[in-house]
């Protein structure tokens, strides 16, 4: 396009008219427009070239350093998903023990429980015979005290003072008799 342009400024040249003001409207402006264009693409080229050159530099380390994350996140993950493995086993095995551990204590406790009720049992039965007994002793010695107290009562309404001097009198000649 700029040798046309060039053609074109040296084709008006030798027509001898050189450069002037040229009164018809729409050629100048086509002519003005063509030589910005050509000069914004002459002067613009390199300036372009290397903003589009840093532009792409900086989409390319951008793209590289979005790469290196990525794999760095990707690494992280396979750390992350490791450990919840291991602590998914981990807990696997807490679990595990903590029901064992369950069973045993509350085996440990009914086998307790059962002695504790048998010892409560026999205690509860021999303080029950103790307190038989001793109602038994009690019942007896209070019969027996009210045996002595009728025959006491008896006697002494029986016993007259010469029933009583018979009975001595009996006792003695038996004891003498063997003496």
């Amino acid at each position: 396009m700029s040798d046309f342009l060039l053609i074109s400024a040296l084709a008006e040249l030798s027509s001898g008219k050189g450069f002037g003001f040229n009164s018809n409207f729409l050629e100048a402006n086509v002519l003005n427009i063509a030589l910005l264009v050509s000069g914004v693409f002459y002067l613009g080229k390199n300036f372009l070239t290397s903003a589009l050159e840093l532009r792409q530099q900086k989409v390319t380390e951008a793209i590289q350093e979005a790469e290196e994350r990525l794999q760095q996140a990707n690494t992280r993950l396979l750390d992350s998903e490791k450990q919840l493995t291991e602590a998914q086993t981990v807990i696997a095995k807490i679990k595990k023990e903590a029901e064992t551990t369950a069973r045993t204590v509350k085996e440990t406790i009914l086998a307790q429980g059962k002695l504790d009720i048998e010892r409560l049992t026999n205690n509860g039965k021999s303080s029950i015979e103790k307190a038989e007994l001793q109602i038994k002793k009690q019942i007896q010695q209070r019969i027996t005290n009210l045996a002595m107290e009728r025959v006491s009562t008896q006697l002494q309404d029986y016993m007259t003072p010469s029933l009583q001097s018979k009975v001595i009198d009996n006792n003695i000649a038996q004891l003498g008799g063997q003496l």
